[in-house]
């Protein structure tokens, strides 16, 4: 917790700062309107860069961004420093794969995993890798995708860097909304705000990155479902105590998130460290991990796209013991789309089996059928995250809660 507490209090410090300098954007505003001895198309240009120029002062921590500060869609006295700066957190940008056999040296069975597939092609990147970097920049059979993680938001979550035909890759920023993570892009130099894929500040604006579906799995789990896997190596470049917690006991469930880091009002539908599997359909969908670990399966519809929701014990929480594999089991999820060709499917899990009530065939938590009239048919994948409670909803206030 020393950790934590560390960046707490370089959160707390610069949170004193955040009124003074909204204040001189609010002067530099009233300044150029009261000057009309300028052209309007002067005066424009003129406020813009003034006003770019205070919000780089103000969350630019001195640092030479390119970003154009003109662009920003929140409040600047939102986005607070999270301790280390630029990159300090460094994003792995030619990773390195190993094979499952050799990840046994050193994966133990309940190690939480995240798991991209695509084209043919499956990698895992550990949590007790993606805990230290919180970005991989990678390329999944064929599809480049940045692989991310936020351990104070809990959100593992995996995105196509082909936006409009660029290829971006990402890096940190070393700042925090909301306490999740701010990554940036290297060609723009936009920020992008991680829970939700969005640009925040700059030349990119408002543009949303497309998700691409992952699941985060224990690695007993991973290794039965795809015995080919390739595994992201320790072999980063960098040197970290790779396996080891930094944030021993941070998801305490009657805790709470650093209040250095999170301002926002607390919504109390559930409490603020729970996870939650959350879907960003239409207002957002959320079902908490104890409801959901009571029933097994939610199937549910939203926007007329019906999904299930499957819950299984056996992975162990990043952010609770001293070592990553020795964390409580909090499970794992997967998330489907019900619809298979002219059918709707219902899931549930009977006689320690998933499967669908309709046929009777069993599945997989890869989404494949194994046994039954539907044998070697596949669900298709819904992208989710299982964010803490909090960070959910504080991006998506409208979310609606499924309750049995």
């Amino acid at each position: 917790m020393k950790a934590v507490r560390e960046l707490a209090s370089v959160g707390v410090a610069l949170g004193l700062l955040v009124a003074p300098a909204c204040g001189r954007v609010e002067s530099a505003v009233q300044s150029s309107e009261e000057s009309g001895s300028r052209s309007s198309e002067e005066s424009g240009i003129q406020d813009r860069q003034a006003n770019a120029a205070v919000v780089e002062a103000l969350i630019g921590g001195g640092e030479p961004w390119k970003t154009d500060f003109s662009k920003i869609s929140v409040p600047p006295k939102e986005i607070v420093s999270g301790g280390p700066p630029r990159d300090g957190i460094p994003a792995i940008d030619h990773p390195a794969f190993e094979s499952a056999a050799e990840a046994d040296g050193w994966l133990e069975s309940s190690d939480p995993v995240l798991v991209v597939e695509h084209g043919g092609a499956v990698k895992a990147y550990p949590l007790a890798i993606l805990i230290w970097h919180e970005i991989v920049n990678d390329n999944v059979g064929g599809q480049p995708v940045s692989v991310t993680f936020c351990p104070l938001c809990n959100t593992a979550l995996v995105f196509d860097r082909n936006v409009g035909g660029r290829m971006l890759d990402f890096g940190t920023t070393g700042r925090l909304r909301h306490s999740d993570l701010l990554m940036y892009d290297r060609q723009t130099e936009s920020w992008w705000q991680q829970a939700v894929g969005v640009a925040i500040v700059g030349e990119l604006l408002d543009t949303e990155l497309e998700f691409v579906p992952a699941n985060t799995f224990s690695w007993e789990m991973v290794r039965s479902l795809h015995p080919d896997v390739l595994v992201l190596s320790r072999d980063t470049g960098h040197r970290r105590d790779y396996g080891r917690n930094p944030y021993v006991g941070y998801d305490d469930p009657g805790g709470s998130p650093i209040p250095g880091f999170f301002t926002a009002d607390e919504d109390r539908r559930m409490p603020a460290m729970e996870r939650v599997v959350a879907l960003d359909i239409g207002d957002g969908w959320a079902v908490g991990f104890s409801p959901l670990s009571e029933v097994g399966v939610v199937n549910d519809e939203v926007e007329d796209m019906p999904f299930a929701v499957v819950w299984k014990p056996g992975a162990s929480s990043a952010l609770d013991g001293q070592q990553v594999s020795s964390g409580r089991d909090v499970g794992q999820t997967a998330v489907f789309d019900r619809h298979l060709a002219d059918r709707t499917l219902t899931l549930e899990w009977k006689n320690g089996a998933l499967r669908d009530v309709e046929t009777g065939s069993t599945w997989d938590l890869a989404g494949r059928a194994l046994t039954g009239p539907l044998e070697g048919e596949r669900l298709r994948s819904v992208p989710h995250g299982n964010h803490f409670w909090f960070s959910w909803v504080v991006f998506r206030p409208d979310t609606r809660v499924w309750t049995d």
